[in-house]
């Protein structure tokens, strides 16, 4: 009699546990929410690195993501593409918001309240800000995952109205975002390889010549003289009954300019050329702009124009007639074709 009541009060045992379990594994939607919202405000900071997969292109774009972020509002963001020589930073401290371009040895300072205020695949706060905000997300639990679907907040992009969002169960991480257009396409996809929270940092982390210095160390001493040859791009997204009406080139002391005229409604001129290598300077470039997030890089965007520089190469569109969604749709659409 007494082995019998040791037996069942193991499986009584046993039972419980895994009741308990279970509950633990399968949280309602409410419970992952306010989880979500408990680990922001107790965050003082991560470190993070990533696959960031463009598809807005004729083929996919591979970049190599490392995030940096102490509170309340120190940002490094770090791009590296997969298989080419280009680097680019985004950096916010006390001061202001830079973009850093080491193979050009160029720096520009935005008045920006960047990263706020807008979505951002790689920034964990900004991810469950968006999946808070949407009053009626689709969420599902998996295995190892609570996984949502939410509209995003872009502020100056309609092409990319949603996301789905992955967070890992064991300690609500982030473990893949797609940001889809419209028919819920992927175009952007960030796959997290690394996540440490409560991360600590140096003093001079988020400083901006600091991380300057250190990311010249990182390009080639002939990067130059192996940079790609120049080839002309063309946007590969265009407003409804726009088209290339003329090409010129123009000498100039870094090899050419290209200057073409799109027609239409919708007119606008884009100009690119090889982009020069600034001299060594301790003061970044005031820019009046806002920071514009292509994906592939940052751009500084105007209520007429955009611009931005992408593998040595400096582009620009101005238009009177595009809007900044219009804009920025035609820039991401230029960095997948390099022949007409």
């Amino acid at each position: 009699m007494e082995r019998l009541k040791k037996s069942f009060a193991l499986i009584v045992t046993v039972l419980m546990a895994v009741l308990v379990m279970a509950a633990c594994g399968n949280k309602s939607q409410s419970d992952v929410v306010k989880g979500l919202d408990k680990k922001v405000e107790s965050l003082n900071g991560y470190k993070a690195e990533a696959k960031m997969t463009l598809q807005t292109g004729s083929e996919p774009q591979v970049y190599n993501v490392e995030i940096w972020h102490k509170q309340p509002s120190y940002y490094r963001v770090s791009l590296k593409s997969a298989d080419k020589e280009q680097s680019q930073m985004i950096l916010r401290n006390d001061e202001g918001v830079y973009v850093l371009t080491p193979a050009l040895n160029k720096s520009f300072r935005f008045q920006s309240d960047w990263p706020k205020n807008s979505s951002q695949a790689y920034l964990f706060e900004s991810l469950v800000k968006d999946v808070m905000d949407d009053k009626k997300p689709v969420f599902k639990s998996t295995d190892s995952h609570y996984v949502f679907e939410t509209k995003t907040n872009y502020q100056n992009n309609k092409m990319l109205p949603f996301q789905e969002i992955s967070f890992n169960k064991n300690d609500l991480s982030p473990s893949v975002v797609k940001v889809m257009d419209q028919d819920r396409n992927p175009l952007v996809t960030v796959e997290f390889t690394k996540f440490q929270f409560n991360s600590s940092f140096d003093k001079d982390s988020f400083d901006m010549h600091k991380n300057m210095s250190f990311a010249l160390l990182d390009v080639p001493a002939n990067a130059s003289a192996n940079a790609e040859p120049f080839a002309v791009k063309y946007p590969l997204s265009l407003p409804d009954k726009v088209s290339l009406k003329t090409q010129k080139e123009i000498k100039t002391e870094n090899g050419k300019r290209v200057i073409m005229t799109f027609g239409g409604k919708k007119a606008f001129t884009m100009i690119q050329e090889p982009a020069a290598v600034s001299p060594p300077s301790d003061a970044a470039t005031p820019v009046s702009g806002t920071p514009a997030d292509l994906g592939f890089t940052v751009g500084s965007l105007t209520k007429k124009s955009i611009s931005w520089t992408n593998n040595r190469v400096q582009y620009m569109i101005a238009s009177e007639n595009l809007t900044p969604d219009e804009l920025i749709s035609v820039a991401r659409s230029v960095q997948g074709q390099s022949a007409k």
